[in-house]
């Protein structure tokens, strides 16, 4: 019987994915849902046992719901490409669904930016649920910043799940111009109305809100520039959604 399968997607993540399953080798199936990788990403998660499936991409939310679609197991565990579990994390987690507390758990996730772990800037503990049992949720279908909906009571889980989203200020800015996008074209999608000003205003208060209130600069010179990124994706995100509108 399959008791933990995990589930992946991913474009264009050949940097990434083989530590990412790696982490992942505790799990009894692993699934990678690629949308037509360019690079050698499929071929890798071939090479370290996972199952792939070619998908087109339709949004975040879509890609995993049907990733999850191909799932076997009684548990199921989601990550992203450039996560990875620890073996306390692993452990914590065979533990959980071996005596369950509930059927959706979350856990705290330390990322960094450029190199540095992020333990402020509103970055940590930054709880995301990733564990649930099959066919008691779903993820919502929103183009970009996808999420589960929980069934039930959420149960926390102590260890941490290690994210690297942005080794190089390249990265954060090729995700700023990506996200802001998606997020955009959700905005107009909505039917808010964004004027110009708006913008500007957004984009001040995310690096107000990053910086200082939540301690970005406790966070050193990585977290300033995490909150000009911050800023910026705001900023381009409200300016794309009302050059669309106009």
């Amino acid at each position: 019987m399959t008791r933990l399968s995990a589930i992946v997607i991913t474009k264009n993540e050949a940097g990434n994915i083989a530590g990412c399953l790696d982490s992942l080798a505790f799990c009894d199936e692993r699934i990678v849902v690629d949308s037509g990788s360019s690079d050698d990403t499929a071929r890798i998660a071939e090479s370290k046992g996972a199952r792939v499936v070619q998908h087109a991409f339709e949004g975040f939310g879509a890609q995993k719901n049907f990733a999850l679609s191909l799932a076997q197991g009684e548990w199921v565990l989601s990550l992203d490409a450039d996560e990875r579990v620890t073996t306390e994390l692993a452990a914590e987690i065979m533990a959980a669904i071996g005596q369950p507390a509930s059927d959706c758990y979350e856990m705290p996730r330390l990322s960094s930016f450029c190199g540095r772990a992020m333990r402020h800037s509103g970055w940590f503990p930054d709880y995301v649920l990733r564990l649930f049992r099959r066919g008691k949720t779903r993820f919502s279908d929103d183009l970009v910043h996808e999420r589960v909906i929980p069934a039930g009571a959420v149960t926390r889980l102590k260890h941490p799940l290690i994210h690297h989203p942005v080794l190089r200020l390249e990265d954060a800015l090729s995700r700023m111009d990506r996200y802001s996008t998606s997020g955009a074209e959700m905005l107009v999608a909505s039917g808010r109305r964004v004027s110009f000003i708006t913008g500007i205003v957004r984009g001040l208060w995310a690096f107000i809100r990053t910086y200082l209130l939540r301690g970005g600069f406790l966070d050193g010179r990585e977290g300033f520039l995490l909150a000009v990124a911050n800023a910026e994706g705001t900023y381009y995100r409200y300016m794309k959604a009302w050059l669309k509108g106009r």
